[in-house]
């Protein structure tokens, strides 16, 4: 038994859910040049296991075998598709503590925030299994004729789906059950930070009955396997989730083909706190809403704009609530920050808050000494953050929270809008008329008043600016993989002179 077997033979209860190969066209497909790379728990530093690099003709070999699946599949009726999902879905609940384990052990974050993801990941296949049955065309009245005019949907072929590493499970659940409920067929490209929930998910859909060529996951060099799906014609729709700066090369890549493309990119979202709320509550929530997945979260709040008259008291009880979060190893219990993915996210946070402080920052707290491990970054407060510091502008990814005060609501609007991204704000003040300025002023796609928790299934989920293109989730998320097809039904003998 490896040592890599041997971690995983200990925490999990289904074995078979840890798999080392690519899976295409329905067979656990090793590479063939040789190439690998090692997984590696982000707490300990020990290598869970490897996987293969597969050859551009491995990855050509899947987009075949897409093209031929998405014939049948494409053909079952809604409601059969449907069936296939929802026993995905049961599969994924009954082995959520597995799948929980997997994530932490290769993403790092805490055990009962992996339960949640699987949960939530989970909810989006049951979601888009009964919207793929709500796909309506329409009827339109005819200005022709004895016509009669209308439109239907039809799956746009087959879609790659190319996810992060901060949410393994439920970035690929996201975009693979609405392609699948609209009827394309899809091909999955994990992180390489993050391999394993990818597959634990292809062996769930295995047993699900989802057939062969309908679900694929492709491992490889990011640049190589990405610019051979961007290439391919075949390919109709790419989905995305990550950095900006690569999502601008997705986009260039995939003009030639002219693919249907959705972005969810870079987030730099602001939290602004009115003058009327109760610090202690606000602080509190901002907490929250900052520290989630250790701040490797595009929801992360970013930039903390508070109101002068409260500032004071708000960066105290804000202080006081982050140093009873605990940092550890996820898989401990009682944890609430496990550590960050790799050594370069530890070097690029120290960083921001070093440019910070460099420029007139305070630090408040965040004594790196106590980190227990060296991919773990101890929680940071800064005040005085100004616009022209790397934490304004960067997306930080990390657990540093920087807080700046404001004097009245003009002057937080245009705070909060001095940034290329546009994915999501926090605004948290009672004053409905406050409430209703600023919410509308915010060049953000997504907008939470009075509340941390923002997303879910039901929710068309995306940004604006460089934070992306498209929606995912909600009643909108399907149609990132359906076309619109426009009938005209002329009565015969109807043309003129016939």
């Amino acid at each position: 038994m490896t040592p890599s077997s041997k971690i995983l033979s200990s925490k999990l209860s289904d074995l078979r859910l840890f798999r080392q190969y690519a899976y295409v066209d329905g067979k656990w497909t090793h590479g063939e040049g040789g190439r690998e790379e090692a997984v590696f728990d982000p707490a300990t530093g020990e290598a869970l296991g490897h996987i293969p690099w597969l050859e551009a003709h491995q990855i050509t070999a899947a987009v075949d075998a897409a093209e031929t699946a998405f014939v049948h599949w494409r053909a079952l009726r809604a409601d059969e598709r449907c069936e296939r999902l929802l026993a995905w879905y049961d599969l994924l609940q009954a082995h959520r503590e597995d799948l929980a384990t997997l994530m932490t052990l290769e993403q790092g974050k805490p055990l009962p925030d992996a339960r949640g993801e699987v949960e939530y990941g989970a909810s989006f296949v049951r979601w888009f299994a009964e919207e793929g049955k709500r796909t309506f065309g329409e009827t339109i009245p005819s200005h022709i004729p004895n016509a009669a005019l209308g439109t239907i949907k039809e799956p746009v072929g087959i879609a790659a789906l190319i996810t992060p590493w901060n949410f393994p499970l439920a970035m690929i659940t996201r975009k693979a059950a609405a392609a699948m409920a609209a009827g394309c067929t899809v091909i999955v490209k994990p992180a390489g930070e993050t391999p394993f929930s990818a597959l634990a998910l292809a062996e769930l859909a295995e047993r699900a009955g989802i057939p062969a060529g309908v679900f694929n996951v492709v491992l490889g060099e990011p640049a190589e396997v990405s610019k051979i799906l961007c290439a391919e014609d075949r390919v109709k729709a790419l989905s995305f989730t990550g950095s900006t700066r690569v999502g601008r090369l997705l986009l260039e890549q995939c003009a030639n083909t002219v693919k249907r493309v959705s972005l969810e990119l870079g987030g730099n979202a602001p939290f602004i706190v009115g003058p009327d709320m109760d610090p202690k509550e606000a602080a509190f929530a901002a907490v929250a809403a900052k520290f989630q997945t250790a701040g490797q979260d595009c929801l992360a709040a970013d930039r903390i704009l508070v109101h002068e008259s409260i500032h004071d008291a708000f960066v105290e009880h804000f202080a006081e609530r982050m140093a009873a979060l605990t940092v550890g190893n996820g898989l401990e219990s009682e944890i609430d920050l496990g550590p960050l993915i790799h050594r370069q996210a530890v070097e690029k946070a120290a960083a921001i808050v070093d440019d910070a402080i460099s420029k007139g920052a305070t630090l408040v707290a965040g004594d790196q000494s106590q980190a227990p491990g060296e991919n773990f970054f101890m929680p940071v407060l800064l005040t005085n953050v100004t616009h022209d510091m790397k934490i304004w502008h960067e997306e930080s990814f990390a657990p540093v929270a920087g807080i700046t005060a404001y004097a009245d609501d003009d002057q937080v609007i245009e705070m909060a809008n001095d940034t290329e991204y546009g994915l999501a704000a926090y605004i948290y003040t009672h004053d409905i008329r406050r409430i209703w300025k600023i919410m509308r002023a915010l060049e953000f796609g997504m907008v939470s008043v009075n509340s941390v928790k923002m997303t879910g299934p039901p929710v068309p989920f995306g940004g604006v600016k460089h934070s992306g293109l498209g929606r995912e989730g909600g009643v909108t998320g399907i149609d990132e993989y359906l076309e619109t097809k426009y009938y005209c039904l002329g009565a015969l003998g109807s043309v003129s002179g016939s």
